[in-house]
């Protein structure tokens, strides 16, 4: 999609893509009605935990670039929640745990999406707080349709509702039963939830006033209250095989709140692409960029291209898992891991054939690091490929983990966000009585084992996979894009960059290209297995492309036709052209313009 849009231009209002398209529906109409790209996108981003709440809630995190029309680069918007005051090691190895599980209440966070749509309206949006979230409270009350897949996650889990989570039995069960997939669905406690939030904040005047009532109305006043008081008594099933309690409280919510921090870029090709920092899986991006740059790259050789890409992508995933986690209390070697002396010593270790270990490059005095990372990929590597390896939400693979959605927006004026919002999926954790929605389970990113930069700490923040991207073209063109996809998030990036750079393609062709992607690495997600040499390829990759990978060494799964990857991306030249696409897998996520 393309079009041009300039603000003395009557009628003309922006590009919005995301993951779903009332959302994307959604976005446009706040555009229209005088927002920006951060009104529209936080609008959009409440739509999307009414609408897909298997892929993401308002007690989940959210990493988001932002790019105001006159900044020189973006900002990192920090809305990934810290590990409670009392998430110790001792303590959740005194519940008989030696790693997190991926559901119930020890495994999340403090709630962190909520509070940066917030920061980011304050200090950046137009619009009332009310504008931004009474399409959310609409579609929560007076119904939506609901997905099939999303009917489908429910349906699975119906008995272990009704058996174990009576919580989320009452919301997701209406009258007992399953709901029907395209039928009308109403979240009514979500909807109050909202509503109340609104009256309390509104008892302030001024615009900027509401905004950071409503921040103290979530994180102290009656949603931090019920959240309490629901994790002091509930001791609920997870993912482990135990009924365990939570340890997160409102006094960690109180003192919790989102931040802004510097974006981390490196530079290919004419493109400048920034990501956030090492507490998310972005710099994986960087690393593959800088070596994939002194590489001979051609996208149109299937085989060779998938099998240069994916070799890279090893390296840079073994690096995340040895050496990311969180700045603010580790000093990490990220200035060498994005150098170009360290991508070139990384390019040397590229063969002709897949390797089939975990292999983080020697970085001096962080040894023990990448021993610890190189011994848990011994203990977790599964044999052989695995139906399980890809993205939650396709539809080749299971539904019992949750995953993400993916926002992007550009308006008139050339504000731009991209963000990746996760977590408070129905499937990982009971829903909190009175309001309609559930905890994150961020937490099982972290490991139960002291020593490493991803280590179980209170304060710390879990190692995302969460990963939005922006970047620029030397001709000062500026491009916003991600996607959903847990662990495949910044290797769907890469080769859509590579199709850009190298192939020529534009947006929509360079996201309809064949897809593919490796789980030859640490998994974030429970119980965080390694498949060596694994690669899943969609069948438009050719037949003789995947005969040649599979000569290579790779263990090579076909999925589905059109299965992989849920990209979206928006751009802006400086002569006000607008360019926006988004996948057509799933038939769900949207491009708008006018």
């Amino acid at each position: 999609m393309t079009f041009t849009t300039r603000p003395e231009l009557k009628g003309t209002y922006g590009m919005v893509t995301s993951t779903h398209w009332m959302a994307s529906a959604v976005g446009m109409r706040l555009l229209e009605r005088g927002g920006n790209a951060f009104d529209a996108g936080a609008a959009m981003g409440f739509v999307l935990h009414v609408v897909e709440p298997h892929l993401n809630g308002p007690f989940g995190d959210m990493p988001a670039l932002i790019r105001p029309a006159d900044a020189a680069e973006p900002t990192v918007v920090c809305g990934q929640g810290t590990a409670p005051a009392g998430a110790t090691i001792a303590h959740y190895k005194s519940e008989g745990l030696d790693m997190i599980p991926g559901s119930g209440l020890l495994a999340t966070v403090i709630p962190g999406a909520f509070d940066a749509w917030m920061l980011i309206l304050r200090d950046h949006g137009k619009l009332p707080l009310r504008d931004v979230l009474e399409p959310a409270i609409h579609y929560a009350r007076a119904g939506h349709p609901m997905l099939p897949r999303v009917a489908a996650t429910i349906s699975g889990l119906a008995d272990f509702f009704r058996e174990e989570w009576p919580t989320s039995a009452a919301t997701w069960l209406p009258n007992g039963q399953v709901p029907a997939a395209n039928d009308l669905f109403c979240n009514p406690a979500l909807a109050d939830m909202w509503d109340r939030l609104l009256t309390e904040a509104e008892i302030e005047t001024s615009r900027t006033a509401q905004i950071e009532a409503a921040r103290r109305v979530f994180s102290h006043g009656f949603i931090a209250e019920a959240i309490d008081a629901y994790l002091r008594d509930g001791c609920v099933m997870d993912a482990a095989g135990g009924r365990r309690r939570g340890v997160l409280t409102g006094q960690d919510m109180a003192g919790w709140q989102a931040t802004y921090e510097a974006p981390l870029s490196t530079k290919t090709n004419g493109l400048t692409v920034w990501k956030a920092g090492a507490w998310t899986q972005g710099p994986s991006l960087l690393q593959t960029l800088n070596v994939l740059d002194g590489m001979d790259i051609d996208p149109t050789d299937t085989a060779d291209f998938t099998h240069k890409v994916t070799e890279v992508i090893k390296l840079s995933m073994a690096d995340r898992e040895a050496y990311y986690g969180d700045p603010a209390f580790h000093d990490l070697p990220i200035a060498t891991l994005l150098s170009r002396d360290y991508a070139d010593m990384r390019r040397q270790q590229i063969g002709p054939v897949a390797s089939l270990t975990l292999r983080p490059g020697v970085v001096a005095s962080f040894e023990s690091w990448a021993d610890a990372a190189v011994a848990r990929s011994l203990k977790t590597n599964v044999a052989g490929p695995s139906m399980g390896a890809g993205e939650p939400t396709m539809a080749h693979l299971t539904e019992k983990r949750g995953d993400t959605v993916h926002i992007d927006v550009v308006d008139r004026w050339g504000n731009m966000i991209s963000a990746t919002p996760s977590g408070g999926w129905l499937q990982s954790s009971p829903v909190i009585p009175g309001l309609g929605v559930p905890l994150n389970s961020r937490a099982q990113m972290f490991w139960l084992k002291d020593g490493t930069a991803t280590s179980l700490a209170p304060g710390h923040r879990p190692r995302t996979t969460l990963s939005p991207s922006m970047a620029e073209y030397d001709d000062g063109t500026r491009m916003a894009f991600g996607t959903p996809g847990g662990d495949q998030q910044d290797q769907w990036q890469a080769i859509f960059l590579m199709r850009l750079l190298h192939q020529g393609l534009d947006l929509q062709a360079a996201i309809d290209a064949p897809l593919f992607h490796t789980a030859h690495l640490q998994a974030s997600f429970y119980p965080r297995n390694l498949r060596a040499g694994h690669l899943t390829i969609e069948p438009s990759a050719g037949a003789d492309a995947i005969a040649a990978l599979r000569a290579r060494g790779h263990l090579v799964e076909v999925s589905e036709p059109w299965a992989i990857g849920r990209l979206t991306a928006v751009s802006r030249a400086p002569t006000g052209m607008l360019r926006g696409a988004a996948t057509p897998r799933l038939m769900q996520a949207y491009a708008i313009g006018r």
